[in-house]
């Protein structure tokens, strides 16, 4: 008994994947019978708790049917009136940053008998404005314990602060660290930043000494190597580790493995519930008992009897002796004798299987030098002799194995996998097409791709320019309390501040420096700049918005137009009264350019040579001609405007029914006296970007 309350007793398990094909009617129940003996097999050896390493559901979005049977596993296990003999001593609202804020067996209005602690993989991570996760549902219901939940921020790399949950069971103390999955690419850039990842070490106390914790990592990432920056190193993790639990990996290699020159162990127990018909998920699945004393620990593998068998095996036609290149029924024949092999050999009764069950089969074929025979016409003979008849068969040619830098040979067909294909980043397309990103910074616009792809995430893009204008508005208010800027100088300034944020963040990321330009030419930030503050009115047509920037930039262009004088400045803003219909406070005066370049070129120099009093008539017959239908008068320099779609790209017309209204366009015409009153003033240096080099941080 003494050594019943000094033990500490985990059932480790990852990679559940509840729900997956759900629509199938042979497999539908799969993920939730493996589910439910993984929560059998805790109540049976009595453990303290269940620690689950990610992707807890199949679907980013899981139906009701996959939730409410979720809900019925956890609810049949976890509530009941056994005691919990652990105590969390760490500040819980730290841990579990939910609106209780402490772990679930400490309500009182809920009976917990068996606690669960679980992060989040690539499959159920959070998503949304609010950032919330499917486990965060099982968090609220009071069913799980959700730790290892992120908030990076902002843009760029990123820092996180890795807090562990501190579990005391008698004179055992275990510091559990969970790191919910992030992509791996700025993980992995993370790691490589000094100061981006700290560890927080537990606070030495009476008789209790940092050394005394037994240090656990649970994480849910990447660990083949095919390409370095999609995955995780694990000499990247800290050394005063113990153990750490590798989900996201689902061939099961449930044994302990020591790593060289770090001191520590990984487990990696795999998936439940084979997602992916290849030769790892064909190994038999198990789950890990876990037993903590003091600063030592005890592995226990227990196979899971629910899973349904799994067949894998290779051919290669061309090394078969009984099979003909020129007779396609020999193939066949050979096929047809592997998958019957295969059944029969499912078939066999195990100790390791509860009952009987259709077999998954599959079949890596090499055709090289053969014709291909359809999988589905193929696998008809099957149906009912396998639980996937659909796709039994799978043809690849020899896959070129390349040396890698350790010196092992790895098959390219084998590492890929099916969710990884096909894929294209923003970075990759910048990178590739020698793209200026000079307004969002080019990691922003990758999450928000990945979210609205992967996550069903529609208002990815628009969170992504909401956060970065609220950064940029809160850059120009503190700029403003500092310094008085005139409206001329506002366009301009939020040009100056989106480049200035979009250098930091590049220099923050390490990223490649050719992928933000350096100084964008002035009408490009001012364009774009109207763009950005135009976004905050409110227009109810895209023509009236798109007619605003086209006029904007041709006012703002300094290509040897003349300004008008006030007085005609005066005409046009009493002309233009009576078009618009917005609220805004400022005013804008447009001019009309013809829509052909050549055409604007000739006009430009005949402006440039014309009086302020012409230029000012000008505006004034621009503006108080409102018909779309009629033409300019012609004399001299002015050519008619073309109707429809053909329009003169600065004409401003009215819509049938609309009118102006002054204050809905900001100011964009600055006199020449402002213009020099600008050179004249100092310019402000940019902000000087620091960088903090050093270890990782430990306490």
């Amino acid at each position: 008994m003494e050594d019943d309350r000094d033990t500490l007793r985990i059932l480790v398990a990852t990679d559940c994947h509840l729900g997956y094909m759900e629509k199938d009617e042979i497999r539908r129940f799969d993920s939730f019978e493996a589910f439910e003996e993984i929560c059998s097999l805790a109540k049976q050896k009595e453990v303290d708790f269940v620690l689950l390493g990610g992707d807890l559901f199949h679907e980013n979005k899981p139906s009701r049917s996959t939730l409410v049977k979720t809900i019925e596993i956890l609810r049949r296990y976890c509530l009941n009136d056994l005691p919990v003999k652990f105590q969390v001593v760490s500040d819980q609202t730290v841990n579990f940053p939910n609106r209780f804020g402490h772990v679930n067996y400490e309500d009182p209005h809920f009976n917990v008998g068996l606690p669960v602690f679980t992060i989040h993989g690539n499959h159920d991570d959070p998503a949304g404005v609010d950032n919330l996760s499917a486990i965060d549902i099982l968090s609220a219901c009071n069913l799980v314990n959700y730790f290892g939940k992120m908030d990076l921020g902002g843009s760029g790399v990123g820092q996180i602060a890795v807090h562990p949950v501190l579990v005391k069971k008698g004179t055992t103390t275990v510091a559990l660290y969970g790191l919910g999955n992030i992509r791996d690419e700025r993980l992995n850039r993370m790691f490589q930043t000094p100061h981006s990842v700290q560890w927080m070490r537990p606070e030495s106390q009476e008789g209790l000494s940092v050394s005394d914790w037994f240090n656990i990592l649970v994480l849910h990432q990447n660990r083949i190597k095919t390409n370095p920056k999609s995955a995780i190193n694990e000499h990247f993790l800290p050394r005063f580790l113990d153990f750490v639990v590798w989900g996201h990996e689902h061939e099961c290699l449930i044994d302990p493995q020591e790593v060289p020159g770090m001191g520590f162990h990984i487990t990696q127990p795999g998936s439940s519930v084979a997602t992916s018909l290849i030769d790892g998920e064909a190994k038999p699945k198990h789950v890990l008992l876990l037993e903590i004393k003091g600063n030592q620990y005890r592995p226990n593998k227990i196979p899971l009897m629910t899973v349904r068998p799994f067949e894998y095996a290779e051919v290669v036609l061309k090394d078969e002796s009984d099979v003909d290149p020129n007779d396609q029924a020999s193939v066949l024949e050979h096929l047809d004798k592997i998958v019957r092999n295969l059944i029969e050999k499912s078939s066999q009764p195990t100790a390791s299987r509860s009952e009987a069950k259709l077999p998954l089969v599959r079949i890596k074929v090499d055709y090289s030098g053969f014709s291909t025979i359809n999988p589905q016409r193929f696998g008809q003979k099957y149906v009912g002799k396998v639980a996937n008849p659909q796709d039994i068969l799978i043809f690849s040619k020899a896959a070129k194995k390349r040396q890698t830098t350790t010196g092992e040979n790895i098959d390219e067909s084998e590492k890929l996998r099916p969710e990884e294909l096909n894929q294209q980043t923003i970075e990759a397309l910048v990178a590739e097409n020698n793209l200026k990103m000079e307004i969002l910074p080019v990691d922003d616009l990758d999450i928000a791709l990945h979210d609205f792809v992967s996550k069903d995430d529609k208002t990815a893009f628009y969170a992504c320019l909401q956060r970065n204008l609220d950064e940029t508005r809160k850059k120009l208010n503190s700029e403003a309390e500092k310094f008085k800027i005139e409206e001329e100088d506002i366009i301009v300034k939020v040009g100056e501040c989106m480049q200035e944020r979009v250098k930091e963040i590049s220099l923050r990321s390490k990223g490649d420096p050719g992928l933000v330009s350096s100084t964008p030419n002035l009408d490009t930030i001012r364009g774009k700049s109207v763009a950005a503050e135009s976004s905050m009115n409110t227009f109810s047509d895209d023509e009236d918005t798109r007619e605003l920037l086209l006029g904007t930039r041709s006012t703002r262009s300094t290509a040897g137009f003349t300004r008008p004088s006030k007085d005609a400045t005066g005409a046009a803003r009493g002309g233009a009264s009576k078009r618009g219909r917005g609220k805004g406070s400022l005013k804008q005066t447009t001019l009309s350019f013809s829509q052909s370049r050549s055409s604007a070129a000739i006009r430009s120099e005949e402006v440039d040579s014309s009086s302020d009093e012409d230029a000012a008539n000008e505006v004034n017959e621009v503006v108080e001609n409102s018909d779309p239908e009629d033409s300019f008068p012609q004399s001299g320099r002015k050519r008619p405007a073309p109707r429809g779609r053909g329009r003169a790209r600065g004409t401003t017309t009215a819509k049938r029914g609309r009118k102006a209204d002054t204050g809905s366009m900001p100011s964009m015409v600055m006199s020449k006296d402002d213009d020099s009153d600008e050179d004249d003033k100092p310019k402000k240096p940019p902000p000087r970007v620091t960088r903090n080099y050093g270890a990782v941080k430990r306490r």
